[in-house]
């Protein structure tokens, strides 16, 4: 049989390989994250039909004669450029600027993904589209512990921040130096018991011919007294008070006249629960709880690969890792080379449309020709069989 039916063959097969990748590319334009695939084809072994010959006095070298028996696909490869940023305005949907990968989990399986258009379930977990669970780090009292084991990404919804006892006041702003003797002004600032009972705190400033008087009382009934005096609007005497366990601070005040700016802070806050959340561009999901407070919950992580092409796709726009791809190394969003975190948006498909069906028509003429191929191997054998009549 001619050797170039089984060429013509080989070609059908690579090209038509050709038109699956490229056709699968276009299939996926607008798939979250998704990543452009690309065939290589190479020359199978040749076949020896004379060797080559070495120069001899008075004859010179012959080159080696040789018939290809075809081609097939080398590889598919995939680009891991970054793809175009798509808005949306979703506090879960996160795109990676840069090139790691979301760890995720399905069963036992781990998983490596791009696509980040995650949400909360009704356990508090957050997932992907297709179940997966998104791993990072979790805190303990707001503190995360980087490079800890990773795990789910909980929100836990019926989470309390506890209560912080006030210890301390501060006072900043200005008494006026220009005011009557006589002249009280009052500042109530609130203060919190351990257990996150609130009670005011009130310090009242009176004028005298020397400075200003200071009297605290809080609701408990405990009670302090001192006295300020300035010198060019400067502080020169007094500047702490002490009321019930709460350390005042007053030395920010100054004494300037036509200025009444004077006004009281305090630390200390009252048991807060959960309201709702904001990620961050290093990964952290904040909670902010119903007190005010704000507190770290948990963070994402990402890996990243030596070798990124050598990833296995698992569907469901995910990756597993292999022998080639080498082992993930897991980071924080912001450090290393694993990119950053851009929340309310998401990564594009990197198909570029007009190269796609620019490879679809070579891939169909290179089908065609292939396909010619054995159309005129036929005719010469039919040729041959017409030679006996």
């Amino acid at each position: 049989m001619l050797r170039s039916l089984y060429s013509g063959i080989s070609g059908l097969r690579s090209h038509q390989t050709m038109l699956d990748v490229t056709g699968n590319n276009i299939a996926n334009v607008n798939t979250t994250a998704f990543k452009a695939s690309a065939v290589q084809f190479q020359d199978t072994l040749s076949q020896l039909t004379k060797g080559a010959s070495g120069a001899q006095a008075g004859v010179g070298g012959t080159n080696p004669a040789q018939v290809g028996l075809g081609v097939l696909v080398a590889g598919i490869s995939t680009n891991f450029a970054q793809g175009s940023t798509q808005a949306t305005g979703r506090p879960t949907d996160l795109m990676i600027s840069g090139d790691g990968f979301f760890v995720t989990k399905s069963g036992n399986q781990t998983l490596y993904t791009r696509a980040g258009s995650f949400d909360f379930d009704d356990a508090g977990q957050l997932v992907a589209p297709d179940g997966s669970l998104v791993q990072g780090w979790g805190a303990i009292n707001g503190v995360v512990n980087d490079g800890g084991a990773t795990g789910n990404i909980v929100l836990p919804r019926g989470a309390v921040v506890p209560a912080v006892a006030t210890t301390s006041s501060t006072v900043a702003g200005n008494l006026p130096d220009d005011a009557a003797v006589g002249t009280a002004l009052v500042r109530d600032v609130q203060a919190f018991d351990g257990s996150g009972t609130a009670r005011a705190v009130t310090l009242t400033y009176t004028r005298t011919a020397t400075g200003w008087d200071v009297a605290g009382v809080d609701a408990n009934g405990a009670t302090a007294n001192t006295s300020l005096a300035f010198t060019n609007g400067a502080l020169t005497t007094g500047g702490t008070l002490a009321i019930g366990g709460i350390a005042v601070d007053m030395t920010k005040v100054t004494g300037f006249a036509k200025l009444t700016t004077v006004a009281a802070t305090a630390n200390g806050r009252a048991a807060g629960s959960l309201e709702t959340y904001t990620l961050s561009s290093d990964g952290t999901l904040i909670g902010q709880f119903s007190n005010g407070a704000s507190q770290a919950i948990g963070r994402i992580v990402l890996a990243t690969f030596v070798n990124p092409g050598g990833l296995e796709k698992a569907g469901s726009s995910s990756y597993k890792a292999t022998l080639n791809s080498g082992n993930a190394e897991v980071g924080a969003p912001g450090s290393g080379s694993v990119g950053s975190l851009v929340a309310g948006a998401l990564e594009m498909s990197n198909v570029d449309l007009s190269q796609e069906f620019t490879n679809l028509i070579v891939a169909q003429r290179g089908f065609q020709a292939n396909a010619r191929i054995i159309t005129t191997s036929d005719e010469v054998l039919q040729e041959l069989t017409n030679l006996k009549r």
